[in-house]
């Protein structure tokens, strides 16, 4: 499942491609809102929250509507130019179809698509936590918030609290492993054994870095040849990158109703070492 970063990217192109344009034919093929017509609606803009894209439109004589798209695992963005068309292979995996005055967006294998009055927002997103790329909000409100919410549960496992929406929106499984790593600490410690201010601020340095003009998306160790831009990750089997030990996976996150996998380092992110004792810097 793409991350909070990788949609915020997502977001960031088709909000340049589509801002502002006129609305010319759509299609929503999804049974509830198959009749559902924006033609003439203006594209207000699009913006991600956590893993959720919300697409914003200004319809004549009518109240502000969103699109609300999530990608899950399988579903993707794409943009047409003018005259371009979609190859017909692809054509049974469209879900939504906006063509406007300009380029053509179109929402493939996308598992959920709703539509609803930019009001009701709160609806779809409302139980996230705080967007660790919510550039309207301070870092350190967003800090305090994520923390608060973590602190709420301080018996839950790090990774599980960590990969919960509502508790902080945007991580996924590679940020988490990747974030245990750096902080030294196993993914299974208790959340109340952890010094969270430290961990949340950088995730959002790390994500921050990963969605700026001069980051490498999603490349934790600053190099970027392939088996070495993460730390943990997808390494299982492969000798930590910092102290040589084996990396282990494990099937699934205790307390994760996803069952995603766990990459470690045993020997970097010993059960019950001090916090930030082997932080990685």
């Amino acid at each position: 499942m793409p991350e909070g970063d990788t949609v915020f990217l997502l977001a960031r192109r088709l909000n340049a491609r589509l801002a502002g344009r006129t609305v010319e034919r759509s299609d929503l093929r999804v049974p509830r809102f198959a009749t559902a017509d924006l033609r003439g609606a203006r594209i207000l803009g699009v913006a991600s929250r956590g893993k959720h894209l919300l697409t914003r439109f200004a319809g004549p004589g009518a109240e502000p509507t969103t699109l609300h798209t999530h990608l899950r695992m399988d579903g993707e963005w794409t943009v047409l130019g003018p005259g371009k068309r979609l190859p017909h292979r692809l054509w049974p995996d469209v879900r939504v179809l906006l063509a406007t005055d300009g380029p053509t967006a179109v929402a493939l294998r996308m598992p959920v698509v709703e539509l609803l009055p930019t009001a009701r927002e709160a609806d779809v997103v409302g139980h996230l936590g705080p967007d660790l790329l919510d550039g309207d909000r301070s870092v350190d409100d967003r800090v305090a918030a994520a923390v608060a919410n973590l602190a709420r549960r301080p018996e839950r496992g790090l990774k599980a609290a960590l990969l919960d929406q509502r508790n902080l929106a945007g991580l996924g499984n590679l940020w988490a492993d990747e974030l245990c790593f750096l902080r030294g600490r196993s993914p299974r410690t208790p959340v109340g054994e952890v010094e969270l201010e430290p961990l949340v601020r950088l995730a959002v340095k790390l994500l921050t870095f990963s969605v700026g003009p001069s980051g490498a998306p999603q490349v934790t160790t600053g190099d970027t040849r392939p088996g070495r831009q993460h730390w943990v990750s997808g390494r299982a089997g492969k000798p930590c990158l910092r102290c040589g030990t084996t990396i282990l996976v494990e099937a699934e996150v205790p307390g994760d109703a996803e069952r995603r996998r766990t990459w470690w380092c045993p020997h970097c992110q010993p059960p019950g070492s001090p916090p930030g004792e082997r932080a990685v810097t």
